[in-house]
């Protein structure tokens, strides 16, 4: 890996808008029309209050749209994490309807949730894509949740701590997930995406436990941990672990240095007996490792959520 890339993966998503443009590397996306799910709570059920935060909010550096924050105490993590929470436009707490909900990475409101969830606003209003509920998820350690174990003396050295994605999947699995199913009306199609060493555990997600969410987006994936060891892994994988219907999208930015572990990874997609998931690679010579959020994010969010008709 890089200097470059090295330092900027203290950081969370890019910040820079850009145009969307699309180059195809793998099977075409499908029309992805998602099934409308039984709602997890009793029709009429209310969102609970939000919980004052116990720890100051960091400020957040765009505005943000109107939004819900909780504290949850994680047993599993031994903190409490802070969670943003965004309802769809003419969210009824009253009405039985269920939503898709979309997890992100990099979720507080100084990092990537306030895009996104402008993203997913804009989008609505527009016409663009189905109504989401959008859940952030803020960091404590990101290098410690997001990585893998790995064998690579450099990749140890980018932070104190870091191999904790099996821990932090069961966070998701075990502790925020129920919790929003109690908070919120979710549907049972759950999506997740993230960028850089967030795009990775998505990644990873999807090959360790498929079954937890519906859609995985990666964007800029961190390929290069552990020498790439989950593209060369991927072959492996593919043909005893995925076991339900998903739908895989990752891209990768001009200035990342894994367009072979990408590659390798796509061809490994394309050579597997998948009739039911759906992917998609698109490498993004247009857009940087800085960028790639702000650039991409829109455009793939609405095309992998449509309006329903």
């Amino acid at each position: 890996m890089n200097a470059g890339l090295q330092n900027r993966e203290a950081g969370v998503g890019g910040r820079t808008a850009s145009a969307l443009a699309v180059s195809v590397l793998g099977c075409a996306l499908l029309s992805v029309s998602p099934i409308a799910a039984a709602p997890r709570e009793a029709p009429g059920a209310t969102l609970p209050p939000a919980i004052a935060p116990a720890i100051p909010e960091p400020p957040a550096t765009e505005p943000v749209p109107p939004h819900r924050t909780f504290m949850l105490p994680s047993k599993i993590l031994g903190e409490t994490r802070r969670i943003n929470l965004f309802l769809p436009r003419g969210y009824d707490e009253a009405s039985p309807r269920s939503y898709l909900v979309l997890y992100m990475l990099d979720g507080g409101v100084a990092e990537d949730f306030p895009h996104v969830a402008a993203d997913v606003d804009a989008a609505e209003r527009a016409g663009a894509m189905r109504p989401v509920i959008v859940v952030g998820i803020e960091n404590t350690e990101r290098r410690r949740d997001l990585t893998g174990p790995t064998t690579v003396a450099s990749d140890r050295k980018i932070a104190p701590h870091i191999g904790g994605s099996v821990a932090f999947r069961a966070f998701l699995r075990d502790e925020l997930l129920p919790e929003i199913g109690l908070r919120v009306r979710a549907s049972e199609q759950r999506a997740i995406v993230g960028e850089s060493l967030a795009g990775l555990f998505v990644l990873e997600t999807f090959f360790e436990e498929p079954d937890l969410f519906d859609t995985y987006v990666a964007l800029s994936p961190s390929l290069w941990w552990n020498d790439g060891a989950l593209a060369r892994g991927a072959a492996a994988a593919l043909r005893t672990r995925l076991r339900k219907p998903a739908t895989l999208y990752f891209a990768t930015a001009s200035d990342d240095g894994t367009d072979d572990a990408a590659k390798s990874l796509a061809n490994a997609l394309g050579a597997a007996s998948l009739p039911d998931v759906i992917w998609l690679y698109e490498p993004r010579p247009d857009l940087q490792h800085g960028t790639i959020y702000r650039g991409a994010s829109p455009g793939v969010l609405r095309r992998l959520f449509p309006p329903q008709r």
